[in-house]
């Protein structure tokens, strides 16, 4: 069985953990050739979501419930999170190294991300949309708050569509260990500071984009 010490070390070598699926109780490590990041300070929002973030109604919430998170973010037709690695997210979770950022829309529970901190890189492990543009608030959201919490580096592992869209990027394995060394040499607290409300957040993607 990994510990979340053996789970911290390998994130700082470079490398992730991943099971098969949901059923299967192993753990594979994954060293990618090329790496997904997003720019922190350089997420990109479209029109329509601007103007969806304008209309109100959203807000954004740090840690309220993770567990709940990676629940939502695990439960689909595939997925790699085992009961292993959940263990081990709420493990981190209560030691300060992994953090969720629930999304809700008047309200409602919209979508989520979690993912695991380590000096000033956040390691986004997996998001969930439960309405539209859920996991997107989530992007915005957590961008913003790894900005103004210090943190230098926003993993994301590999690159998606919707990733892309949002301005994430591929880096080769080399760049992207130079980038985890100089964020490792760091501290950055996730809930130093409080997300921003919505309107707050549009005046500062609209300055961004």
């Amino acid at each position: 069985m990994l510990t979340p010490a053996q789970l911290l070390s390998g994130y700082a070598r470079g490398v992730f953990p991943m099971a098969e699926s949901a059923d299967d109780p192993r753990l594979y490590w994954f060293d990618p050739p090329l790496r997904g990041v997003l720019p922190i300070d350089g997420l990109h929002a479209s029109r329509s979501l601007r103007r969806d973030l304008r209309r109100g109604g959203w807000s954004a919430h740090i840690d309220g419930d993770f567990d709940m998170i990676v629940r939502r973010c695990a439960d689909r037709e595939v997925t790699w999170i085992n009961d292993q690695l959940r263990q081990l997210y709420h493990d981190l979770h209560r030691s300060g190294q992994a953090h969720a950022l629930e999304i809700r829309r008047d309200g409602a529970f919209a979508g989520g991300i979690f993912g695991v901190t380590l000096g000033r890189a956040f390691f986004g492990e997996s998001m969930v949309s439960a309405r539209s543009n859920g996991s997107k608030m989530a992007l915005l959201w957590t961008a913003s708050q790894l900005s103004r919490a210090g943190f230098t580096l926003f993993d994301t592992q590999f690159l998606t569509p919707h990733l892309k869209r949002m301005g994430g990027i591929e880096i080769p394995r080399r760049i992207y260990r130079q980038q985890l060394q100089t964020a490792l040499r760091g501290q950055a607290d996730f809930g130093a500071v409080q997300p921003l409300a919505a309107d707050q957040l549009w005046q500062e993607i609209t300055q961004i984009s």
